[in-house]
């Protein structure tokens, strides 16, 4: 069933603090807040946006530094300071004309829930909360920041035939 799941996929969507990072927040003295991404996660992104794979992150965080993050990776879709996840990504299928059944999400929290039922396959990775995990048909073997991302969007790009990129930069996974 998981490899049909994944044969089918044509959207990545990802929430931000505790997928693509760690989790851990440093607040600065002037008030900003810094994330660490992992350069893995991030070559996996930029590959599936060249592949032509819809890509979007759907996050209540915010901050100067994440929207050049995604960016640099050449992600065009990027919601930031989100409380209604739901109805953003409703609004995002609409836009594209996309199957939900055809989306594959990766929450670790509990906002992160109700977004999760409405997708084809919800994942998660290794350090999801209870909840979160009850509902995923994938959990990585990874957490959140540590490569979790890299590990789905590897797994469907692999299966489709489209993993390898015939013409790779080392500049791509670090913008």
């Amino acid at each position: 069933m998981l490899l049909q799941k994944l044969k089918g996929i044509t959207t990545f969507v990802f929430d931000v603090d505790g997928v693509l990072t760690d989790g851990h927040i440093i607040a600065t003295e002037s008030g900003e807040l810094l994330r660490s991404f992992n350069i893995k996660d991030g070559y996996a992104l930029q590959l599936a946006v060249k592949k032509g794979y819809h890509v979007c992150i759907i996050s209540g965080g915010r901050g100067q530094a994440m929207e050049k993050r995604f960016e640099g990776l050449g992600i065009p879709d990027v919601f930031l300071g989100i409380s209604d996840k739901v109805q953003v990504f409703k609004e995002y299928l609409e836009i594209y004309n996309i199957n939900q059944q055809e989306v594959l999400y990766m929450g670790d929290d509990i906002p992160d829930l109700q977004v999760m039922k409405l997708v084809g396959l919800p994942t998660c990775p290794a350090d999801a909360c209870t909840d979160i995990k009850a509902i995923s048909e994938y959990i990585s073997p990874f957490n959140g920041g540590k490569t979790a991302v890299r590990d789905v969007i590897e797994k469907v790009l692999r299966i489709q035939g489209k993993w390898f990129d015939t013409n790779p930069s080392a500049a791509d996974s670090s913008k």
